[in-house]
């Protein structure tokens, strides 16, 4: 069984060393980069599973880089963020990184952050396992989603890519269409039992998806909010497979 890769990218040597040595005792297989060109590199070589990111690096942020690894639907990235950088971190969770671990940080606590996502990650993959041939699709609006390959599509042929848990809440929408769901189901069936009663990222990925599907984000008629009652997925919905069935 392969080993699982972290890529760890910072501009201080000593973090990199530290999370390098750390990591590898505790059997990842870690690659470090100083700044993006070199994660880039690392990326284009493949086999990256999760990204150690830290936010505040000279020359391209890790903001940049975290936008990055969003528009070519990279692996999942957790944010290394000063006590100071609040505001920033809300801006990360937005654009697709999946947590964050807060400067000086304890390493045990990184890599507790480090096995939650990536538990969240494969049962994302698992949850939904197609007939083999087959393609899911479902469509609603102008959109298709095919849960087969993760893939989001417009009509005119643009294919979005999708974050982890944005595919996730997204498919539960399609499951629940015209439905209120309150933020502590839709946690619930995201993220099943790793759920926390008081994590609130659902608001920052719901936000996030609307960027992606709706024409108008700050007047949503896909996902809409139900004040005090959490979102409801307005459209109707359509399930096929490839072969029209």
């Amino acid at each position: 069984m392969s080993q699982t890769h972290i890529l760890v990218v910072d501009d201080h040597q000593e973090i990199r060393e530290l999370l390098s040595t750390y990591l590898s005792q505790h059997d990842f297989k870690v690659t470090a980069a100083e700044d993006g060109v070199q994660m880039r590199h690392a990326l284009e070589s493949g086999g990256i599973d999760l990204i150690v990111l830290d936010l505040m690096m000279p020359g391209e942020d890790g903001l940049s880089l975290c936008r990055y690894v969003q528009s070519i639907g990279g692996p999942p990235v957790i944010m290394l963020t000063a006590m100071s950088e609040d505001a920033d971190c809300v801006v990360g969770l937005e654009i697709g990184a999946d947590d964050y671990v807060t400067k000086p940080f304890v390493p045990r606590v990184l890599l507790a952050r480090i096995k939650a996502v990536l538990r969240r990650q494969t049962a994302a993959v698992g949850s939904e396992i197609p007939q083999a041939g087959t393609s899911q699709q479902k469509v609603f609006q102008q959109w298709t989603l095919d849960t087969n390959q993760r893939q989001l599509t417009h009509k005119d042929g643009l294919l979005v890519p999708l974050s982890t848990a944005e595919f996730k809440l997204l498919d539960v929408f399609l499951q629940n269409p015209q439905k209120v769901l309150s933020r502590d189901q839709l946690l619930t069936l995201t993220k099943g039992r790793e759920a926390d009663p008081f994590d609130r990222s659902i608001d920052n990925q719901v936000s996030r998806l609307r960027k992606k599907v709706e024409e108008d984000p700050h007047n949503p008629v896909l996902i809409k909010t139900v004040w005090g009652g959490g979102y409801m997925f307005a459209a109707a919905v359509t399930k096929c497979r490839s072969d029209g069935r």
